[in-house]
Protein backbone atom coordinates (compact mmCIF):
# COMPACT_ATOMS: atom_id res chain seq x y z
CA UNK A 1 0.00 0.00 0.00
CA UNK A 2 1.30 3.42 -0.92
CA UNK A 3 1.85 5.66 2.11
CA UNK A 4 -0.79 8.33 2.60
CA UNK A 5 0.34 11.83 3.59
CA UNK A 6 -2.09 14.19 5.30
CA UNK A 7 -1.83 17.63 6.83
CA UNK A 8 -2.88 17.33 10.46
CA UNK A 9 -2.10 20.93 11.38
CA UNK A 10 -1.75 23.74 8.85
CA UNK A 11 0.88 26.33 9.67
CA UNK A 12 2.72 27.90 8.37
CA UNK A 13 5.26 27.30 11.10
CA UNK A 14 8.46 29.22 10.36
CA UNK A 15 10.73 26.34 11.39
CA UNK A 16 8.77 23.41 12.75
CA UNK A 17 11.08 20.97 14.54
CA UNK A 18 11.42 18.34 17.23
CA UNK A 19 8.15 16.37 17.08
CA UNK A 20 7.75 14.05 20.08
CA UNK A 21 4.77 11.79 20.78
CA UNK A 22 3.55 11.68 24.39
CA UNK A 23 1.92 8.28 24.67
CA UNK A 24 0.31 8.96 28.04
CA UNK A 25 -1.48 12.02 26.67
CA UNK A 26 -2.03 10.83 23.12
CA UNK A 27 -0.59 14.14 21.96
CA UNK A 28 2.27 15.39 19.80
CA UNK A 29 4.62 18.10 21.06
CA UNK A 30 6.82 20.07 18.64
CA UNK A 31 8.54 23.45 18.35
CA UNK A 32 8.60 26.45 16.08
CA UNK A 33 12.25 27.38 16.44
CA UNK A 34 12.16 30.86 14.91
CA UNK A 35 8.82 32.07 16.23
CA UNK A 36 10.04 30.56 19.42
CA UNK A 37 7.39 28.39 21.00
CA UNK A 38 6.66 24.82 22.03
CA UNK A 39 3.34 23.48 20.75
CA UNK A 40 1.13 20.56 21.80
CA UNK A 41 -1.34 19.12 19.32
CA UNK A 42 -4.05 16.72 20.45
CA UNK A 43 -6.45 15.24 17.87
CA UNK A 44 -9.49 16.07 20.01
CA UNK A 45 -8.28 19.05 22.03
CA UNK A 46 -6.48 21.01 19.31
CA UNK A 47 -3.39 23.18 19.73
CA UNK A 48 -1.80 24.60 22.89
CA UNK A 49 1.24 26.89 22.79
CA UNK A 50 3.98 27.92 25.23
CA UNK A 51 6.04 30.92 24.02
CA UNK A 52 9.79 30.65 24.56
CA UNK A 53 12.11 33.56 25.46
CA UNK A 54 14.74 32.63 22.85
CA UNK A 55 15.27 30.47 19.77
CA UNK A 56 14.33 26.92 20.76
CA UNK A 57 16.06 23.95 19.18
CA UNK A 58 14.55 20.92 20.87
CA UNK A 59 13.04 19.51 24.05
CA UNK A 60 12.20 16.30 25.86
CA UNK A 61 9.34 15.37 28.12
CA UNK A 62 10.32 14.99 31.78
CA UNK A 63 9.27 11.89 33.70
CA UNK A 64 8.08 14.05 36.57
CA UNK A 65 6.11 16.43 34.35
CA UNK A 66 6.99 19.43 32.23
CA UNK A 67 9.78 19.63 29.67
CA UNK A 68 13.52 20.06 29.39
CA UNK A 69 14.37 22.40 26.50
CA UNK A 70 17.41 23.60 24.60
CA UNK A 71 17.37 27.32 23.87
CA UNK A 72 19.92 29.65 22.34
CA UNK A 73 20.59 30.76 25.92
CA UNK A 74 21.16 27.22 27.22
CA UNK A 75 19.20 24.38 28.77
CA UNK A 76 16.01 25.22 30.66
CA UNK A 77 12.97 23.59 32.20
CA UNK A 78 9.45 24.43 31.07
CA UNK A 79 6.51 24.25 33.49
CA UNK A 80 3.53 23.40 31.33
CA UNK A 81 1.05 24.43 34.03
CA UNK A 82 2.36 27.98 34.37
CA UNK A 83 4.45 28.45 31.23
CA UNK A 84 7.46 29.38 33.38
CA UNK A 85 10.86 28.84 31.73
CA UNK A 86 13.68 28.32 34.24
CA UNK A 87 17.29 28.49 32.97
CA UNK A 88 19.59 25.67 34.04
CA UNK A 89 23.01 25.83 32.38
CA UNK A 90 24.54 27.36 29.27
CA UNK A 91 27.19 24.94 27.98
CA UNK A 92 28.63 27.52 25.57
CA UNK A 93 28.69 30.91 27.30
CA UNK A 94 31.76 31.86 25.26
CA UNK A 95 29.83 31.35 21.98
CA UNK A 96 26.79 33.65 22.13
CA UNK A 97 26.13 33.26 18.41
CA UNK A 98 25.77 29.48 18.69
CA UNK A 99 22.37 27.85 19.10
CA UNK A 100 21.48 24.60 20.86
CA UNK A 101 19.75 22.55 18.19
CA UNK A 102 18.55 18.94 17.84
CA UNK A 103 18.09 16.90 21.01
CA UNK A 104 16.87 13.47 22.19
CA UNK A 105 16.86 11.41 25.40
CA UNK A 106 18.48 8.02 25.72
CA UNK A 107 16.69 5.25 27.59
CA UNK A 108 18.40 6.08 30.87
CA UNK A 109 16.87 9.53 30.77
CA UNK A 110 19.90 11.59 29.70
CA UNK A 111 19.23 14.45 27.25
CA UNK A 112 21.62 14.62 24.30
CA UNK A 113 21.77 17.86 22.34
CA UNK A 114 24.06 19.36 19.73
CA UNK A 115 24.78 23.00 19.01
CA UNK A 116 25.16 24.77 15.68
CA UNK A 117 26.90 27.81 14.33
CA UNK A 118 24.42 30.68 14.13
CA UNK A 119 25.65 31.54 10.64
CA UNK A 120 25.60 27.86 9.52
CA UNK A 121 29.21 28.09 8.29
CA UNK A 122 31.82 27.30 10.95
CA UNK A 123 32.42 24.00 12.80
CA UNK A 124 31.88 25.67 16.19
CA UNK A 125 29.16 23.26 17.29
CA UNK A 126 29.49 20.45 19.79
CA UNK A 127 27.55 17.49 21.14
CA UNK A 128 26.44 17.62 24.80
CA UNK A 129 24.91 15.23 27.29
CA UNK A 130 22.73 16.70 30.03
CA UNK A 131 22.47 14.23 32.89
CA UNK A 132 19.54 13.84 35.29
CA UNK A 133 21.58 15.69 37.95
CA UNK A 134 21.54 18.65 35.49
CA UNK A 135 25.28 18.53 34.83
CA UNK A 136 26.25 19.15 31.20
CA UNK A 137 29.11 17.26 29.52
CA UNK A 138 30.66 17.97 26.13
CA UNK A 139 30.96 14.63 24.34
CA UNK A 140 32.33 15.64 20.93
CA UNK A 141 33.01 18.79 18.92
CA UNK A 142 33.74 20.24 15.50
CA UNK A 143 30.27 20.32 13.90
CA UNK A 144 28.56 23.01 11.85
CA UNK A 145 24.90 22.04 12.33
CA UNK A 146 24.14 19.28 14.83
CA UNK A 147 21.13 17.13 13.94
CA UNK A 148 19.79 13.62 13.52
CA UNK A 149 20.21 12.24 17.05
CA UNK A 150 18.72 8.77 17.50
CA UNK A 151 19.51 5.51 19.31
CA UNK A 152 19.37 1.93 18.05
CA UNK A 153 16.76 -0.34 19.68
CA UNK A 154 19.50 -2.37 21.40
CA UNK A 155 21.07 0.80 22.88
CA UNK A 156 24.45 -0.04 21.39
CA UNK A 157 24.59 2.64 18.66
CA UNK A 158 23.99 6.37 18.72
CA UNK A 159 23.41 8.27 15.50
CA UNK A 160 24.31 11.92 15.03
CA UNK A 161 24.42 14.14 11.93
CA UNK A 162 26.23 17.26 10.83
CA UNK A 163 23.76 18.51 8.22
CA UNK A 164 26.13 20.99 6.62
CA UNK A 165 28.92 18.41 6.41
CA UNK A 166 26.45 16.12 4.56
CA UNK A 167 27.34 13.31 6.97
CA UNK A 168 25.53 11.09 9.46
CA UNK A 169 27.79 9.46 12.01
CA UNK A 170 27.41 6.38 14.19
CA UNK A 171 29.03 5.95 17.59
CA UNK A 172 29.40 2.94 19.82
CA UNK A 173 27.14 3.74 22.77
CA UNK A 174 27.44 2.46 26.35
CA UNK A 175 23.98 2.77 27.87
CA UNK A 176 25.27 2.19 31.41
CA UNK A 177 27.94 4.89 31.48
CA UNK A 178 26.56 7.20 28.80
CA UNK A 179 29.89 7.10 26.96
CA UNK A 180 30.27 7.25 23.17
CA UNK A 181 33.26 6.10 21.13
CA UNK A 182 34.42 4.96 17.69
CA UNK A 183 32.82 7.70 15.61
CA UNK A 184 32.50 6.62 11.99
CA UNK A 185 30.51 7.60 8.92
CA UNK A 186 27.10 5.92 8.85
CA UNK A 187 26.06 7.41 5.52
CA UNK A 188 26.46 10.57 3.46
CA UNK A 189 23.91 12.73 1.65
CA UNK A 190 26.42 14.19 -0.80
CA UNK A 191 25.11 12.10 -3.70
CA UNK A 192 21.41 12.82 -3.14
CA UNK A 193 19.24 15.91 -2.93
CA UNK A 194 18.76 17.17 0.62
CA UNK A 195 20.59 16.96 3.93
CA UNK A 196 19.81 14.94 7.04
CA UNK A 197 17.86 16.97 9.58
CA UNK A 198 15.89 15.43 12.47
CA UNK A 199 15.62 11.66 12.79
CA UNK A 200 14.19 8.66 14.62
CA UNK A 201 14.64 4.87 14.62
CA UNK A 202 11.90 2.31 14.08
CA UNK A 203 11.33 -0.96 15.93
CA UNK A 204 13.30 -2.85 13.28
CA UNK A 205 16.37 -0.66 13.83
CA UNK A 206 16.08 1.37 10.62
CA UNK A 207 16.96 5.07 10.74
CA UNK A 208 14.37 7.56 9.45
CA UNK A 209 15.39 11.14 8.68
CA UNK A 210 13.94 14.23 7.07
CA UNK A 211 15.92 15.40 4.05
CA UNK A 212 15.67 19.16 4.38
CA UNK A 213 16.13 20.99 1.05
CA UNK A 214 15.35 17.68 -0.65
CA UNK A 215 11.63 17.23 -0.03
CA UNK A 216 11.89 13.62 1.11
CA UNK A 217 11.89 11.31 4.12
CA UNK A 218 14.56 8.61 4.02
CA UNK A 219 14.62 5.20 5.64
CA UNK A 220 18.17 3.84 6.04
CA UNK A 221 19.07 0.30 7.06
CA UNK A 222 21.49 -0.45 9.94
CA UNK A 223 24.37 -0.76 7.46
CA UNK A 224 23.82 2.77 6.14
CA UNK A 225 22.07 1.82 2.88
CA UNK A 226 19.03 3.72 1.65
CA UNK A 227 15.99 1.47 1.97
CA UNK A 228 13.15 3.84 1.05
CA UNK A 229 12.57 7.44 0.00
CA UNK A 230 9.17 9.08 0.48
CA UNK A 231 8.32 12.22 -1.47
CA UNK A 232 6.83 15.00 0.66
CA UNK A 233 4.60 17.81 -0.68
CA UNK A 234 7.08 20.39 0.66
CA UNK A 235 10.75 21.06 -0.01
CA UNK A 236 11.85 21.40 3.60
CA UNK A 237 10.69 18.60 5.89
CA UNK A 238 12.68 19.01 9.11
CA UNK A 239 12.12 16.05 11.45
CA UNK A 240 10.05 12.89 11.83
CA UNK A 241 8.85 10.78 14.73
CA UNK A 242 6.48 7.86 15.21
CA UNK A 243 3.25 8.37 17.11
CA UNK A 244 -0.39 7.41 17.32
CA UNK A 245 -1.88 4.71 19.52
CA UNK A 246 0.08 1.99 17.72
CA UNK A 247 3.21 4.09 17.07
CA UNK A 248 2.57 3.42 13.38
CA UNK A 249 2.04 7.00 12.17
CA UNK A 250 5.07 9.02 11.11
CA UNK A 251 4.63 12.69 12.05
CA UNK A 252 6.72 15.18 10.07
CA UNK A 253 7.39 18.86 10.79
CA UNK A 254 8.37 21.29 8.06
CA UNK A 255 9.64 24.83 7.52
CA UNK A 256 8.29 27.85 5.65
CA UNK A 257 11.14 30.20 6.55
CA UNK A 258 13.58 28.78 3.99
CA UNK A 259 11.38 29.72 1.05
CA UNK A 260 11.07 32.91 -0.96
CA UNK A 261 7.64 34.53 -1.25
CA UNK A 262 7.35 33.10 -4.76
CA UNK A 263 8.21 29.60 -3.54
CA UNK A 264 5.70 29.87 -0.69
CA UNK A 265 2.98 30.75 -3.18
CA UNK A 266 3.81 27.59 -5.15
CA UNK A 267 3.96 25.35 -2.06
CA UNK A 268 1.17 26.49 0.29
CA UNK A 269 1.67 23.44 2.54
CA UNK A 270 5.17 24.58 3.55
CA UNK A 271 5.38 24.86 7.32
CA UNK A 272 2.56 22.38 7.97
CA UNK A 273 2.61 19.42 10.34
CA UNK A 274 2.08 16.16 8.43
CA UNK A 275 1.21 12.56 9.23
CA UNK A 276 2.21 9.61 7.04
CA UNK A 277 -0.01 6.52 7.27
CA UNK A 278 0.42 3.05 5.83
CA UNK A 279 4.17 2.64 6.20
CA UNK A 280 3.92 -0.92 7.53
CA UNK A 281 6.39 -0.32 10.36
CA UNK A 282 6.19 0.91 13.94
CA UNK A 283 8.34 3.18 16.06
CA UNK A 284 9.49 2.97 19.65
CA UNK A 285 8.28 4.97 22.65
CA UNK A 286 10.27 8.18 23.05
CA UNK A 287 12.35 8.14 26.27
CA UNK A 288 11.76 10.87 28.86
CA UNK A 289 14.26 12.98 30.78
CA UNK A 290 14.95 11.57 34.25
CA UNK A 291 15.91 14.86 35.90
Amino acid sequence: MKPQIETVLPGPFALGEGPCWHGGEGALYFVDALRPAIHRWHPAEGLATWPMPAIVGSFAIKRGGGLIASLQTGFATVDLATGAVTPLVDPEPEKPANVLNDGKCDRRGRFWCGSRDGALKDPSGALYRLDPDLSAHRMDRGFIVSNGIAFSPDDRTMYFADSRAETVFAYDFDIDSGAISNRRVFFSTREIEGRCDGATVDAEGFYWCALVHGGKIARVDPKGRFDRLIDMPVKHPTMCTFGGDGLDVLYVTSAASMLSEEERARTPQAGNLFAIHGLGVKGLPEPMFAG
